[in-house]
């Protein structure tokens, strides 16, 4: 067993999937594969695929799901992740997810664990809601945590406002989509006995022990828990 972990994060928007996807794939020495990245890293090298999903991504569509995992294939394919990983954002669905497994045994891999990070539907609102954006150079602050002047950057001195799709309306949608579109995907990962659900509530730090102590344990694997 490897102590490399290949691993799924799953969390609704807000969770802060991102900030800790980035801490375990630093912890580990593994790639943090979130799907925005692995599209911009195809199109870069003109990949077919990857400039197909670069155009649905500047005409802000959803990528379809045979480009989806036509880029993750190819990456699979090139031989450059194969020890270790966190996706981020993928797998989106149970085909998807269903899909990643076949992709994974076609190469002799699989995954070790799929984390979902429980934080609850009203705190992550709370947390988008109140997020402001710098218009300049993209700095994130919060209604709780504002700039030193009244919403005017820190870093930049730009502009800072609320992006339009963080209105509690637009929130509510994105999140009710995810609950759509990943219940099955958890009930999936479920009966593959792969799924922890981890706590997400609590400092930067206090969730990436809790994640890390998580992980840790399903790569010591049944017989070391037993013991």
């Amino acid at each position: 067993m490897t102590n490399r972990p290949r691993m799924v994060l799953l969390g609704r928007q807000g969770a802060g999937k991102g900030t800790q996807a980035g801490r375990i794939a630093s912890h580990y020495g593994v790639p943090h594969l979130s799907t925005g990245d692995i599209f911009r890293d195809a199109a870069k090298k003109g990949t077919p695929l990857g400039l197909q999903a670069a155009g649905y991504m500047e005409r802000g569509e959803l990528i379809p799901d045979d480009v989806v995992l036509g880029v993750i294939r190819d990456l699979f394919d090139s031989g450059e992740i194969a020890d270790g990983f966190v996706f981020d954002g993928f797998p989106r669905t149970a085909a998807q997810g269903r899909e990643l497994s076949a992709i994974l045994e076609a190469h002799g891999l699989a995954l070790d664990i799929v984390v979902d990070l429980d934080v609850s539907t009203e705190i992550v609102l709370h947390r988008l809601a109140g997020r402001r954006v710098c218009t300049g150079c993209g700095a994130t602050y919060h209604v709780d945590a504002p700039p030193t002047h009244p919403w005017v950057c820190d870093n930049c001195g730009g502009t800072v406002v609320q992006r339009e799709d963080d209105t509690e309306a637009a929130i509510a949608r994105r999140l009710e989509l995810y609950e759509a579109e990943t219940a099955p995907l958890s009930d999936f990962y479920r009966q593959l006995g792969l799924l922890v659900s981890v706590d997400g509530v609590g400092t930067t730090d206090e969730v990436s022990a809790r994640l890390i102590d998580a992980i840790d344990a399903a790569l010591a694997g049944p017989s070391a828990a037993a013991g």
